[in-house]
């Protein structure tokens, strides 16, 4: 799709905030419906991308920046279902 190719060429652009883009606009908070399986490989190349840089400027390991990234975008993702009831 379109848009795939789009979130595909901002990840091979290494503009670290373009994958960060990526990595928010793809994110699935536990409440919300699940991804297609496209997005996920999409989501998580981003994710992996954005976690290797965080973790090579901390001087930490890609799965302690992963952590850390996927619970920055579990505190600020929107509540899908309390969204969804006020809608």
């Amino acid at each position: 799709s379109r848009r795939a190719q789009e979130y595909e060429a901002k990840i091979n652009s290494g503009d670290l905030v373009s994958i960060a883009e990526v990595t928010r606009d793809l994110f699935r908070a536990d409440d919300q419906p699940e991804q297609s399986y496209s997005e996920r490989q999409i989501f998580e190349a981003a994710s992996s991308r954005l976690a290797r840089e965080l973790a090579a400027m901390e001087k930490t390991d890609e799965p302690a920046a992963l952590q850390k990234i996927l619970a920055i975008l579990n505190e600020h993702a929107p509540k899908y279902y309390e969204n969804a009831e006020s809608a």
